[in-house]
């Protein structure tokens, strides 16, 4: 049986720790010290690293994490380093694009992997079908998605329509906690999405007791991510309404709407 640990790190990450209750896989580790942590509190050996795209906060934790693992190592094999093919991670020891599947050693945990940049040119996501589990580090939040710092908003768009296509069930396995902030600005966009607003008190709710928002799925970002809602009428029009589009057609929808989250307050 594999269960996943939810690992908080900075102000508002979330790492993963992917377990049998014997080894585990880090995704994402921008921190050493509470992944150390975590393997320790559930007396969990490390037996891979699993990365999302090449800023800090989901990197910087790895060469700490490899001095660990050769530290408390009974096999002298290095850990494995996967992340994505088209960034420049130097630990990296297992490069990915999309098409590959991998097993993650001493898991036998199965992974499909998608190519989704846009927040990063070589972002990629970690999917597995079996367990309905997608691991998609900043290109899909809880409520909202990644900003576009390499990418454009095609491929965001094209992006988020791959993690869109999943099923409804699959659990969305992200790395912040932006939720509320995502979900004012989706209640901006979208007044009247009644499912909305009961995510809102619902996720509201979670804050207030210190629970995590994620994971959320991916049925319930279709229902309430603007983001995922760029054919929708309503909000085509509340965007054409603002001004801050002259198109209704998708990708225009999606970049204004990239646009005014990036100045809303």
């Amino acid at each position: 049986m594999l269960s996943v640990l939810t690992v908080p790190a900075f102000e508002d990450n979330y790492l993963w720790l992917v377990h049998d209750g014997k080894h585990a896989a880090a995704v994402d580790p921008g921190d050493a010290t509470p992944i150390i942590a975590a393997l320790e509190a559930h007396r969990l050996t490390l037996a891979a690293i699993l990365l999302t795209h090449h800023h800090a906060d989901h990197v910087g934790g790895v060469p700490a994490l490899l001095r660990h693992a050769k530290d408390s190592a009974n096999s002298p094999a290095p850990l494995p380093v996967f992340g994505p093919h088209h960034e420049t991670i130097a630990a990296v020891t297992h490069p990915l694009s999309e098409g590959d599947s991998i097993t993650v050693p001493q898991l036998q945990l199965g992974l499909r992997i998608l190519d989704v940049p846009g927040h990063t040119r070589g972002h990629i996501a970690y999917y597995s079908a079996p367990h309905g589990w997608l691991f998609c580090g900043d290109t899909l939040f809880a409520g909202g998605c990644g900003r576009l710092f390499e990418g454009t908003p095609e491929q965001m768009s094209a992006s988020l329509g791959k993690l869109a296509a999943l099923p409804d069930e699959t659990q969305v396995f992200c790395a912040h906690e932006y939720t509320l902030a995502n979900l004012r600005f989706a209640r901006e966009v979208e007044p009247h999405n009644a499912a909305l607003l009961l995510r809102i008190d619902r996720e509201t709710e979670k804050r207030d007791h210190d629970q995590p928002t994620v994971p959320s799925t991916i049925g319930l970002e279709k229902s309430t991510n603007p983001f995922l809602r760029c054919r929708e009428p309503a909000v085509i029009e509340r965007v054409l309404s603002t001004g801050r589009a002259s198109h209704s057609d998708p990708i225009s929808v999606f970049a204004a709407l990239r646009e005014w989250k990036n100045t809303f307050r």
